[in-house]
């Protein structure tokens, strides 16, 4: 064989969402572009705010010396700063440069924080539906992903959590906003996980850590308040990008930041800086840290992603569709109609409609949507929704 054992498992496993984009643009080349309603990946299509193309602008045509040249293996000091003063602005506990690492994208900083803490065969807990890159990742670092549901209101099941913990547990992934399901953990549910885990870490007597995925963070609706995870928990790391946020995923801007009271931070730090350096990422593409520096407080018009849910939700909802509404992200994830999700995303592909099966993200008898489309292949792809639901109802 080619490819390593493993590697030829997984590509038989490969991503259901580039599956059906893929499938999306078989079908577009037969039936045309405006016949096909593709809902499978999450490309942001909310532009950037103008002020990224200004910033652009600016540092591209100021062209100062070495902008271009290597930098220390965490990133840009200034570039560190202002990420560690905006992070200290939105809570309890005051950043330095020094808690800050600059990645290439969210998956750069898991894959660091990963790399970081993990021994082979540790586990690592994760709330089911989840992005299934995940797997992917803690292999990477011969970790092993232990799956546990979510309630049925999404949020998350904490005795679940805690019948999973073991001595091997290293490491909760929480991503809320979440992709999938659009739900968003409050402080109360987060609040008593992370009690959950220092009284198992007393007990075990090694840290067990919470990682927050975060590119989601500011896509958010109706007023709703995200918790901040290093108040409620020392332990923690978050991973972002400015993916969604700024509608920059081909960019591959991102960050780890630990929290300023962790415990043996110097040890963290320096081993994180050192798995950015031999993973090969280095960090984050230099001109793209000195624009975000004065884009902090920026973010796409999160009304339009608003509209966009709600012009779904309620065109489903008249349908007979069950779901929650996401208070976040770009993505509803409705209940099938019949049990069997995989059939179901079949039927709807008939309809050139193409969604990605619930158990492409760990969970059967659900399907995501991602909504980051235009108002127009919403309303248009109701027809074939209906269509659907009725074809299975008869």
């Amino acid at each position: 064989m080619a490819v390593a054992d493993n590697i030829a498992e997984f590509l038989g496993k490969s991503s259901w969402i580039r599956k059906m984009f893929e499938e999306g643009t078989r079908r577009r080349k037969l039936y045309g572009e405006d016949n096909v309603f593709d809902f499978s990946i999450g490309n942001p299509n909310v532009p950037p705010p103008q002020s990224f193309y200004e910033e652009l602008k600016k540092i591209a045509e100021d062209n100062p010396q070495g902008i271009h040249g290597y930098m220390s293996n965490a990133g840009l000091p200034e570039t560190r700063q202002a990420i560690a003063d905006h992070l200290t602005g939105l809570g309890n506990k005051v950043f330095s440069l020094e808690d800050i690492i600059m990645t290439t994208g969210a998956g750069g900083a898991l894959n660091v924080v990963l790399k970081t803490i993990l021994n082979p065969g540790e586990e690592v807990i994760i709330p089911s539906p989840y992005f299934v890159e995940y797997n992917f990742y803690l292999f990477n670092h011969q970790g092993i992903p232990k799956i546990v549901p979510v309630k049925d209101d999404m949020s998350l099941d904490i005795d679940a959590i805690a019948d999973a913990v073991n001595e091997k547990t290293r490491a909760v992934i929480i991503n809320s906003p979440n992709n999938p399901t659009g739900a968003v953990y409050c402080r109360d549910e987060l609040s008593i996980l992370a009690r959950l885990l220092e009284n198992k870490s007393s007990s075990y007597g090694r840290t067990i850590y919470i990682i927050s995925d975060e590119p989601y963070r500011k896509i958010v609706y109706d007023n709703i308040q995200l918790p901040n995870i290093t108040d409620i928990y020392n332990n923690s790391f978050i991973v972002t990008s400015f993916s969604k946020d700024l509608s920059l995923p081909g960019e591959r801007i991102g960050y780890a930041a630990l929290c300023p009271a962790m415990e043996e931070k110097p040890q963290i730090t320096a081993g994180m800086v050192f798995c950015n350096r031999v993973l090969g990422y280095v960090n984050a593409p230099a001109l793209m840290q000195r624009v975000v520096v004065s884009l902090l407080n920026e973010t796409v018009d999160v009304g339009i992603y608003k509209q966009k849910r709600d012009l779904l939700c309620n065109g489903l909802k008249e349908l007979g569709y069950e779901f929650n509404v996401p208070k976040g992200a770009f993505y509803l994830f409705p209940k099938t109609p019949i049990d069997d999700d995989l059939e179901f995303v079949k039927i709807l592909q008939d309809e050139n409609i193409l969604t990605v099966p619930g158990s492409g993200f760990g969970k059967s008898g659900y399907m995501r949507i991602a909504y980051c489309v235009t108002g127009a292949t919403i309303e248009r792809s109701m027809h074939g929704f209906g269509r659907a639901i009725k074809k299975v109802r008869s």
